[in-house]
Formats: structure tokens, C-alpha cells, sequence
């Protein structure tokens, strides 16, 4: 009995290895492509974020009486 269930551990342990392995493979055109967008959109993101504070900044300003 204890024999199988070692079998049974190391069948388990070899098939959760291989299925790790299998996930570490070199990132494909689509994917690399899509870490690009993500960057594109975080800077754009970013600057938009700049431009809306100056607007910010601009009608406060604005509002000051000189």
C-alpha cells in the first residue's frame, strides 16, 4: 500500500513539474506585442493625467484675484 502511494506522490510531483515547465516558454510576437500596448497606454495614461493637472492649475489661476 505505501508503495502506490509513493508512485501516486511522485506521478503528482512529476506532472505538476512538466505542467510548470510547459508555461515558461519564450513569449510569442501577440505577446510582446500586447506588454508594448500596455506601456503605450500607461504613458499616454500618464501624460494625460500631466496635462489635466496644468489645466488644473491654469483655471485656479484663473480664479485668483491679482
Amino acid at each position: 500500500m505505501m508503495k502506490i502511494n509513493r508512485s501516486v506522490v511522485a506521478a503528482l510531483a512529476l506532472g505538476a513539474l512538466v505542467a510548470g515547465l510547459s508555461g515558461c516558454k519564450k513569449e510569442g510576437p501577440a505577446e510582446r506585442a500586447g506588454k508594448e500596448i500596455d506601456r503605450t497606454a500607461e504613458k499616454a495614461g500618464q501624460q494625460m493625467e500631466k496635462a489635466g493637472d496644468k489645466v488644473k492649475d491654469a483655471v485656479n489661476d484663473m480664479k485668483r484675484p491679482d
